[in-house]
């Protein structure tokens, strides 16, 4: 019998393409974490590793951070900023750069350069693991280990001496457990020992029939921090369970079901997240609850749940190659053809994003909900240049705009200690937030000046805030987020200073992410004043919060000031090579190949840059783009693919989707080389969730996009507007467009068959519309043809809950 083979007898009952089409799987258990299955019910995660004689699960609850809130801002830091400005303005960006890092960085340790698990700043940590131990497991004749994305289920299978055994792991959200159930076809006992470890700072119990783990993490400042408990129960049916010494022991059951709750007591300025206020307990009434119920019933309620979400969005990219997924990996590379491994990659993205961002807990961070060291690498941490913005790309395109909650309460939390920040560097009123923060409100520049004072932080966070309302024109949302997008504003209107040649509106001391240019006298710098990306975020901050006040009936005087303001903005600039300058001057890049791509923000995230509104700095992005090249960190890969497909390239696109799907066996750190691990995880690397949901919304970018293409225009939704050779056929249904819209395609041979429009949310209004080929309107029993204007684009009027079908012919 083939892995293959077994890997379906014993998963599943159904055929093998059903079966297998939506799974992440393997013929092998886990050597490393970066091949195993991963679960979570948005703030309890796991990572099973499917081993026969000895099963590791890595566990992760989201609040588990050591360190504490901290007073990290400099007293009277502003005092130096007349003098480092003046230096900037002379173009001595070198004797800038000196003065930020002795007066402009963080007071203390900051973020311990990355390594702050026992610094103030802290870390993102792993909870611990379970260890299972079954004797006589050792050597299974047949194995399949797969990871079922629509059912957020993980199944082990394998034989053993003639019996077959299963086991199944799942996070359930609506319980706030995660279930593992083992059995063996009732063909013979089953025995096994279970133990909680974790490598400091805990102990294990036994309480009753219960495994506990619970400790303490370090608060940074020589004390105890963030107390945790995880609490483990087993359910069998026959046979003998004991719990003694740290250790459960089951023994002759027929089958077993194991119940894992745990929680912290996590009361940080983070709002709507984990309420640590009688934790333990909590999650004592959990764990009982669940125990109390059979499998069925919770995988039934559990499935329901997930499903509700994963569910609203479907692409059919071709037929599904039944092999294991790091050979389908492997092949791709060699050249061979697969289609559908975009779409599992695109779903298993989606699958992600559900299982580390549901609303009451915290946003994914870095390596969304997993990790298994307790320094995790860059801290766990929430990176505000661009990766904990990436990580929501998704949310609302992909139809899961509930994921994008959690991030909108973490932007709220900063505003205090933004607020104050503000005050100690810039003497200004609003709120600040630079490159990095955590769970304790962070706001302070980093603790270098070559990365950490980019002030353009918590403004590249509210895009995310206007981002919500534009999907879902929710009026009482963006008047709950009004005040956070008005205080930043606040505090750029106050901080832009004039730069001397022109007179324009910049940002006064910052970098263009992590990167550095030359100067005339060959010496390197990084710090600056209005680099590109900074302009093109104030420029969009100022649109959004003028065009919110405006909706809301508000702050007129401030609206007026904002539009004023934002005239004289530096403009976008065409530099000596044709490219898009990164900086105010057209300085050379130090290294021309940098991962940050940041000048091009207005071409994606952003709506600044487009080929139908601005060619002429459409071409110059490509030219950065081309300059940048096509490899680079998994997610830098993934935002080229973005911008390739705003510019219209879908064969760049894909090219660029294939080098980022490319396998990487490599398991330690090469800043130049990115890819994809066995288990579908994006290798920075290390691992990073940031380039898994980059791609999952570039992907969605190549089949749907919807930008305003000019400044007061509403949005022109433009259907396959980079749709690649390697895609020929193929549909997807449940795509969100801004503006309220839901919309489904199809296509052959290249070209759009078919399409279908549907206004969820907004008012009744016209739609803009871009498409190739003829298009006819069907609306009820009437059809008419549609007819583009001279700029290619289509109108009709589309009433809110009504749908229109589009049909394509010559």
């Amino acid at each position: 019998m083939s892995s293959m083979l077994a890997a379906v007898l014993l998963l599943g009952s159904t055929p093998v393409a059903q079966e297998l089409d939506w799974a992440v799987w393997s013929d092998a258990p886990a050597a490393h974490f970066v091949e195993a299955a991963p679960v979570g019910n948005g703030r309890l995660g796991a990572l099973v590793f499917g081993g026969t004689a000895r099963e590791r699960i890595v566990l992760n609850e989201s609040t588990l951070w050591s360190g504490s809130v901290q007073d990290a801002d400099r007293p009277g830091a502003h005092e130096a900023l007349p003098e480092i400005l003046a230096l900037l303005r002379a173009g001595k960006n070198v004797e800038a750069e000196a003065l930020v890092n002795e007066h402009f960085t963080c007071a203390g340790a900051g973020s311990g350069h990355g390594n702050g698990k026992d610094v103030p700043f802290g870390c993102y940590q792993t909870l611990g693991e379970l260890v299972l131990e079954f004797p006589g497991m050792e050597e299974p004749v047949e194995y399949g280990r797969a990871l079922y994305l629509q059912d957020a289920l993980v199944r082990v299978g394998f034989d053993v001496a003639g019996v077959p055994h299963v086991r199944e792991v799942f996070a359930s959200h609506p319980a706030r457990v995660l279930v593992v159930r083992l059995s063996n076809d009732q063909t013979g006992p089953l025995t096994f020992t279970a133990r909680l470890a974790r490598p400091e700072r805990a102990t294990s119990r036994s309480d009753g029939g219960d495994l506990v783990l619970a400790g303490r993490l370090a608060d940074g400042k020589g004390g105890d921090g963030l107390a945790f408990e995880a609490r483990l129960r087993a359910v069998v049916r026959g046979g003998e369970t004991r719990c003694a010494d740290g250790v459960l022991h089951v023994e002759g059951a027929e089958e077993a079901l194991l119940v894992l709750g745990a929680g912290t007591d996590y009361s940080g300025p983070i709002p709507g997240a984990w309420d640590g206020a009688g934790f333990a307990a909590r999650v004592r009434r959990d764990v009982g609850a669940a125990a109390r119920r059979t499998f069925d019933e919770l995988l039934a309620e559990h499935v329901a749940d997930h499903r509700a979400l994963f569910d609203r969005v479907a692409l059919d990219l071709g037929p599904a190659r039944t092999l294991p997924t790091a050979t389908r990996l492997a092949d791709l590379a060699r050249g061979e053809p697969d289609p559908q491994l975009a779409a599992l990659y695109f779903q298993f993205g989606r699958y992600l994003l559900i299982a580390s961002a549901r609303p009451g807990g915290l946003p994914p961070n870095l390596q969304g909900l997993w990790a298994e060291e307790l320094q995790t690498p860059w801290n766990g941490d929430y990176h505000l240049n661009i990766n904990v913005q990436m990580n929501h790309w998704p949310a609302e395109v992909t139809n899961l705009a509930e994921c994008h909650e959690p991030l909108t309460r973490l932007v709220e939390s900063l505003v205090a200690p933004g607020g104050k920040t503000a005050r100690a560097y810039y003497d200004a009123p609003g709120w600040v937030a630079h490159v990095i923060t955590n769970v304790w409100g962070f706001t302070a520049p980093g603790e270098h000046a070559s990365w950490g004072s980019t002030n353009t932080g918590g403004t590249w966070l509210t895009q995310h805030l206007w981002e919500r309302y534009a999907f879902d024109r929710d009026v009482e949302l963006l008047r709950r987020v009004y005040p956070v997008l008005r205080g930043a504003a606040e505090f750029h209107l106050a901080t832009l200073v004039e730069e001397p040649r022109h007179g324009w509106l910049v940002t006064g001391v910052s970098n263009s992410p992590e990167n550095a240019f030359r100067l005339a006298d060959g010496r390197t710098a990084t710090t600056c004043m209005g680099p590109t990306i900074d302009q093109a975020l104030v420029r969009e901050l100022f649109t959004n919060t003028s065009e919110a006040a405006r909706t809301l009936g508000l702050d007129a005087e401030l609206a007026a000031k904002l539009d004023a303001a934002r005239a004289r903005l530096a403009p976008f600039q065409v530099g000596q090579h044709g490219q898009l300058q990164e900086w105010l001057e057209d300085h050379e890049e130090a290294d021309p190949q940098h991962r940050h791509v940041s000048p091009l923000y207005a071409l994606h995230p952003g709506e600044q840059i487009s080929p139908h509104g601005t060619p002429e700095l459409a071409v110059a992005a490509r030219r950065t783009l081309e300059r940048r090249g096509d490899g680079g960190t998994g997610w830098s890969m993934a935002w080229k693919i973005a911008f390739w497909a705003r510019l219209g390239d879908g064969d760049r696109a894909h090219a660029l989707l294939r080098n980022l799907l490319r396998p990487t066996a490599e398991l330690g750190f090469d800043m130049n080389r990115g890819g994809t691990y066995p288990n579908l995880f994006c290798a920075h690397p290390p691992f990073q969730i940031d380039g898994n949901l980059g791609a999952t919304a570039a992907i969605a970018e190549m089949l749907l996009q919807s930008q305003r293409e000019r400044a007061g225009e509403d949005y022109t939704v433009h259907l396959l507007p980079a749709l690649p050779p390697a895609w020929p056929t193929g549909s997807v249904r449940g795509l969100r467009a801004r503006g309220g819209l839901e919309v489904a395609l199809a296509w052959e041979e290249g070209r759009l068959t078919r399409a279908a429009l549907r206004r969820l949310a907004g008012e009744a209004a016209p739609v803009r519309l871009r498409a190739r080929g003829k298009l006819r309107l069907v609306r009820g029993a009437d059809s008419a043809p549609l007819e583009p204007d001279e700029q290619g684009v289509a109108r009709f009027p589309l009433a809110p809950g009504e749908r229109i079908d589009l049909l394509v012919g010559e």
